[in-house]
């Protein structure tokens, strides 16, 4: 017999501030265990020296982890010119060093060359796998790793303070699998000197941003005051960028069982004229949209040919 999980069925998203020394998959532990849920995941993976958004799937939600990681991220950073370390933040150790500390006008010059669609050669110490192993664990055992360039699209990129000649602090948006260490190392090169990260939070994830976030503490605080659940945001929360379909008890039912329903000409209409491209793990997923029963999540699905076809159905109870 299938041991059952432990724990309540909770549904929904909590969009954590995560601390500093702690990785993702700790935080969603620790986020777990106080609302003591079933299952959760998280939307995009932080680094332990890094804090800030960590978007956290609880239940039913997970299901919509996909959606949520392909929302656009924006970070705040600083860089520490003239080093440069193994993992190119301030874990590492020191594998190379310049006298060169670029003023703020030369920085600002070569940001336009770190936007839109660039390639970026992630670092050595991330999860990539190489060969079935990850990247940062063959690095670790000191095995020689080299990465291949990726293309990825940065939104924006500024400089938002100079505090003195050894750092510079930047503001950046970019899409998923953009790498901030990375890009610290490759603006060094740009200006002729070494650098890597020292500081580092993400403000935003897609729909997830850093005025709605709770930290750990705040957390246990409202579940030892039985409130917990103030913190959960539905779980279409991740689901936004996508058409919305109301549809009625007998719909429902239909999607529940995993049956099409039949769109209306002006249903159909309004979801064409809402589509807009997007793309998921390489699929193309500009036809879905989100099947809602009084403003609650009952199926994401396919609306194309006059019909809707359910792809993840939701199990929420009403």
């Amino acid at each position: 017999m299938a041991r059952k999980n432990k724990g309540q069925d909770i549904h929904g998203w909590v969009i954590l501030d995560k601390p500093f020394d702690m990785t993702s998959t700790q935080a969603v532990s620790a986020v777990r265990r106080i609302f003591d849920a079933k299952k959760a995941g998280h939307a995009g993976t932080l680094d332990p020296l890094a804090t800030g958004v960590l978007p956290i799937a609880l239940g039913e939600a997970t299901k919509t982890v996909p959606f949520a990681m392909e929302g656009a991220k924006l970070y705040r950073f600083t860089v520490r010119w003239g080093e440069r370390t193994d993992t190119l933040d301030s874990e590492g150790k020191l594998v190379a060093s310049s006298d060169v500390r670029p003023e703020r006008a030369a920085i600002e010059a070569v940001l336009p060359r770190f936007t839109g669609e660039i390639q970026q050669v992630p670092p050595i110490f991330s999860a990539i796998r190489v060969n079935g192993e990850r990247a940062y664990d063959l690095a670790r055992d000191g095995e020689e790793v080299e990465l291949e360039a990726r293309t990825i699209r940065i939104d924006d990129l500024t400089l938002t303070d100079c505090p003195d000649a050894d750092h510079a602090v930047f503001e950046m948006r970019c899409g998923k699998g953009s790498y901030v260490r990375s890009m610290a190392r490759d603006l060094a090169h740009a200006l002729g000197t070494e650098g890597h990260v020292v500081a580092l939070r993400r403000l935003v994830v897609g729909s997830f941003a850093e005025a709605e976030s709770t930290t750990l503490d705040g957390l246990r605080e409202m579940a030892h005051k039985g409130a917990a659940s103030e913190a959960l945001l539905p779980v279409q929360t991740a689901l936004d960028d996508i058409p919305a379909l109301a549809i009625t008890e007998e719909e429902t039912s239909n999607l529940k069982l995993g049956r099409s329903i039949v769109l209306l000409p002006r249903q159909a209409q309004e979801l064409k004229a809402s589509r807009r491209p997007l793309t998921i793990a390489g699929k193309d997923c500009s036809f879905m949209a989100l099947a809602t029963l009084d403003g609650q999540a009952v199926a994401i699905g396919e609306a194309r040919a006059g019909k809707f076809q359910p792809v993840r159905v939701f199990n929420l109870p009403r």
